[in-house]
């Protein structure tokens, strides 16, 4: 096993150069991450109008959904990415969600694809117990 410091340096280093990076040996399915990865990119080649629908926006104080290019900022300016947000599942009822915490509550899935709720849901699942 690598020491974290390491591990954390590689990862700043992937960052740095490529802009992004795996983790791999996780013990995640497989075919649950390609089935994952299919509807990402089913779901981003829609048009924006489409992916609009599910609109961060749209989730309240859960911060949950989708945000077109430009839609986000870090350290105060626009990104040059687009993206959506799932987190653990909080029905209306849920504390948390009753107490108005932020990132706490229901997912807005895409609705063009039943697969999506029931994917998102097991994969989070599966990050958690594994």
């Amino acid at each position: 096993m690598q020491c974290p410091t390491a591990v954390a340096q590689q990862i700043g280093k992937a960052c740095r150069e490529s802009g992004f990076f795996y983790i791999t040996g996780h013990g995640i399915d497989e075919g649950l991450q390609q089935q994952l990865e299919q509807l990402s990119r089913d779901f981003f080649a829609q048009a924006v109008d489409s992916k609009l629908a599910i609109a961060m926006e749209h989730g309240g104080r859960a911060w949950r959904g989708y945000f077109p290019v430009g839609g986000e900022l870090t350290s105060g300016k626009p990104d040059i990415k687009e993206g959506i947000y799932f987190g653990a599942e909080l029905d209306d009822k849920h504390p948390l969600v009753q107490a108005g915490v932020p990132m706490h509550g229901q997912n807005l899935f895409p609705t063009n694809d039943p697969a999506w709720r029931e994917t998102v849901l097991r994969y989070l699942e599966a990050m958690i117990t594994s």
